[in-house]
C-alpha cells in the first residue's frame, strides 16, 4: 500500500460531513481517534503498541480509515473525537463554523513532497513552458505554486498536466513530461530510477505542510486528561522513532501491509515533532514556520482555488495549552 494520498479535500469532505446526521459521540470514556496512511500519523500504532497510551493514562482507540477524506468527514460529523489531518483540511471545517482544536503538530512533510526534474533542468528558469505533471488541488499543487513564487514565477509561466501521483510519476520517467511534483514512493522511485532529482521539496518550506491531531472541542473539554496522555504519549513515539528507526519501521510497516525496509524511505523526509518542536509550532504568528504564522499562505491557495469558502480565524482553531501543559510553561 502506498503512503495516503496528499490532497486537501475538506471542503468536499464537509459537503457529506453535513449530509450526515451530526451523530453524538459515544458515551465511553475512551477516546476515538481517526489515523490515516501518513507516517506521522501510522506512528500512533507504537504508542498503541509500545504501552505509552497505557503509561500515560490516556484511554484511546485509534480508528483505522482507508480513505483519508472520510477520515475528515468523520470528525466534522461528529463520529470521532479527533482525527489525524493536515492544518489545510481543517480551515475549511473551521471556516464552516466547526469547532475543532488543533493541539499537537505530529510532523512536518520535510522532503517527502517534491518537485522532481531530469538532467536539463538547471534551474527554475528552465521550468518556463514545460510541462509538469500532478494532481491538481493537491499538496503538490500548493507545493509547486510556492516554489514557482519563491523563484519569481507563477503558474502561468509553466503548463500544468493534471495526473495522479503515480501517473504523474511515470508520465516523467517515461519522458512525456519535463517534470512532476509527487510524493513518497514515488520521489524515492525516480532517485533511484536514475531519471530525476529534486528541484525544490517540501524541506524547503519548513512548516508549510504540517500534519495535526485535531480534536472536537466538545471532546476537548470532556475528555481533556486522555488528550493531555496523547501528547505525552506523542513524545515518548518521537524518541522511539529516532533511537530505534529499524524497528519503528518495522511497527508502521505492518499497520500498512509494506515492507519495513521499503517504509523505512519515508521517515528521512518526515520531521517527526518532539516537545520542543511543538512549543515552536504553536507560538506566535511573528515565527514564519509556526501554525499561525503559515496560516495565511495556505488559506490563500485553498481561497485562490476554491477549496474552501469564507474566512479562517485561525487562532481559534488552534489551542496551545495541551502541548504548554506538558511541557510545564504557561
Amino acid at each position: 500500500m502506498s503512503l495516503l494520498k496528499r490532497f486537501l479535500p475538506a471542503f468536499a469532505a464537509l459537503s457529506l460531513a453535513f449530509g450526515l446526521a451530526a451523530a453524538p459521540l459515544p458515551a465511553t470514556a475512551e477516546v476515538k481517534v481517526g489515523v490515516s496512511d501518513w507516517p506521522g500519523w501510522v506512528a500512533w500504532y507504537i504508542a498503541e503498541q509500545k504501552g505509552y497510551f497505557k503509561k500515560h493514562g490516556a484511554d484511546v482507540k485509534l480508528v483505522w480509515f482507508a480513505n483519508y477524506t472520510d477520515s475528515i468527514s468523520a470528525l466534522s460529523a461528529g463520529q470521532v473525537d479527533a482525527n489525524s489531518q493536515t492544518w489545510s483540511d481543517t480551515m475549511a471545517p473551521l471556516a464552516k463554523g466547526v469547532a475543532l482544536k488543533a493541539i499537537l503538530v505530529n510532523d512536518n512533510s520535510a522532503g517527502n513532497d517534491a518537485l522532481m526534474v531530469g538532467p536539463k533542468i538547471k534551474s527554475f528558469k528552465d521550468l518556463k513552458g514545460k510541462k509538469i505533471a500532478l494532481e491538481e488541488f493537491s499538496v503538490s499543487h500548493f507545493l509547486l505554486t510556492m516554489a514557482l513564487n519563491k523563484n519569481g514565477m507563477t503558474l502561468k509561466d509553466v503548463q500544468v498536466v493534471n495526473l495522479a501521483a503515480g501517473d504523474a510519476a511515470a508520465a516523467f520517467m517515461a519522458g512525456r513530461v519535463d517534470a512532476a511534483v509527487v510524493w513518497n514512493p514515488w520521489v524515492n522511485t525516480i532517485q533511484v530510477s536514475g531519471k530525476g532529482k529534486p528541484l525544490f521539496s517540501s524541506a524547503d518550506v519548513p512548516g508549510m505542510i504540517p500534519d495535526l491531531l485535531v480534536a472536537q472541542e466538545k471532546s476537548l473539554k470532556a475528555k481533556r486528561k486522555y488528550f493531555v496522555g496523547m501528547v505525552k504519549a506523542w513524545y515518548d513515539v518521537e524518541k522511539f522513532i529516532r533511537e530505534n528507526p529499524d524497528e519503528a519501521a518495522k511497527i508502521m510497516a505492518k499497520v500498512v501491509g509494506m515492507d519495513a525496509k521499503d517504509y523505512k524511505v519515508f521517515l528521512p523526509g518526515t520531521k517527526f515533532f518532539d516537545q520542543q518542536a511543538n512549543l515552536k509550532a504553536f507560538g506566535p504568528a511573528s515565527d514564519p514556520t509556526s501554525l499561525l504564522g503559515v496560516a495565511p499562505t495556505i488559506a490563500k491557495f485553498l481561497l485562490d482555488n476554491k477549496l474552501m469558502e469564507g474566512k479562517v480565524d485561525f487562532a481559534k482553531g488552534i489551542d496551545a495549552s495541551l502541548v504548554r501543559e506538558v511541557a510545564g510553561v504557561k
